[in-house]
């Protein structure tokens, strides 16, 4: 198959065609260089070049001032559930916010490295909620306070930063990460793998106060310290070129084809207001997880009258043209991921398809 179909993947994810195509250009020798892009030194101008120009692009977009560091890692964010503990937990707890499956995992890896603590769960409502400040208990004295800030495999999202008073926010903002602006001078760190809306798989951004990096134990193994990744410029070890380097693409994309993260957003809250009307049109036939409040911009997650009927649909969607719909594992039904790179279009035919699938089916 050499024409694109529209792929509703959780991640890796669709990608800007755009990008791509640069890419592809780049690939077997860059300009001027004469070489791969999957062959270059990261010690070589070029890459310490392109480095840079994503570290600046994505401050330009988010707004990150230099009272941070910005850290290109590996490790995906499941390592990240391990570093943030192993980093910032000293002595004391720190406050979990259970939203999903992603946030569970978070908090039971941090308690493998010291005494966690639950601060808000959504487990009792089956995660189709989200806490209001009042719902959230924060010891004043946790070293730190971490939230998911979208739930790929529940679909839910916050809307809104948590308030945790004086306790450092610790944001896993993998799944909406560059999907809309960031309050980031009320996080004392985010992170988020690259997959989903800043490029493939491969790649950890990291967003840190740099006084956070005071924090590692020198006991820490050097690796699995921020301060060794600040003071190395991401190059203590080799880095990902490959993957920043498409970061560097897709941020430049984000910045000059779409125009910013605010476009972005409209443009996202537009596709997901196409699913959610074909949900809730449609007399109960699909039904939303997530509660109104915390529907998911990005993860758009539903059920039908029965598993057989959702088997069905997955099916006659993908002989569409509409691939990577089956929900997660754990959980089952739909899942469609309109992540920044999935078109308008791709949304609409998937509306259209739902219409004519309730038509057929239903009862």
């Amino acid at each position: 198959m050499t024409q694109r179909v529209y792929n509703f993947s959780p991640g890796p994810a669709v990608l800007p065609v755009a990008v791509l195509k640069e890419a592809q250009r780049d690939l077997v020798a860059l300009p001027g260089v004469g070489m791969s892009v999957l062959e270059v030194s990261h010690r070589s101008k070029w890459y310490t070049d392109i480095q840079k120009t994503a570290e600046s692009n994505l401050r330009r977009l988010l707004g990150i001032s230099e009272a941070y560091a910005v850290l290109f890692l590996q490790g995906g964010a499941v390592l990240q559930f391990s570093m943030v503990p192993m980093n910032l937990l000293t002595g004391g707890s720190a406050d979990y916010l259970i939203t999903g499956s992603w946030g569970k995992k978070a908090y039971e890896e941090a308690g493998v490295v010291g005494r966690a603590r639950i601060a808000y769960s959504a487990k009792d409502h089956k995660f189709t909620c989200l806490p209001t400040d009042g719902e959230i208990e924060i010891d004043t004295q946790a070293s730190y306070a971490h939230y998911t800030a979208n739930e790929t495999i529940h679909g839910v999202q916050f809307r809104r930063t948590p308030q945790v008073g004086d306790v450092p926010l610790v944001c896993d903002a993998s799944s909406e990460f560059l999907s809309r602006p960031m309050a980031i001078e009320r996080h004392g760190l985010i992170y988020a793998c690259a997959q989903k809306n800043a490029g493939p798989a491969g790649v950890t951004i990291v967003i840190v106060r740099r006084d956070l990096l005071e924090r590692a134990p020198q006991s820490l193994p050097s690796i699995l310290s921020y301060r060794t990744h600040a003071e190395n410029d991401s190059k203590y070890n080799t880095p990902p070129v490959f993957a920043v380097y498409m970061v560097m693409l897709v941020t430049r994309w984000l910045l000059d084809e779409v125009g910013g993260l605010e476009a972005m957003a409209a443009r996202n809250a537009d596709k997901a207001r196409i699913l959610y009307d074909a949900l809730d049109d449609s007399e109960c036939f699909y039904r939303a997880h997530a509660q109104l409040e915390a529907r998911s911009l990005m993860n758009v997650t539903f059920r039908l009258p029965s598993e057989e009927l959702e088997k069905r649909f997955i099916s006659e969607a993908a002989s569409q043209g509409l691939f990577e719909l089956a929900g997660h594992r754990s959980v089952g039904g739909i899942r469609a991921s309109i992540y920044n790179a999935m078109p308008r279009e791709g949304v609409q035919a998937l509306a259209e398809f739902m219409q004519r699938f309730r038509q057929h089916y239903a009862q």
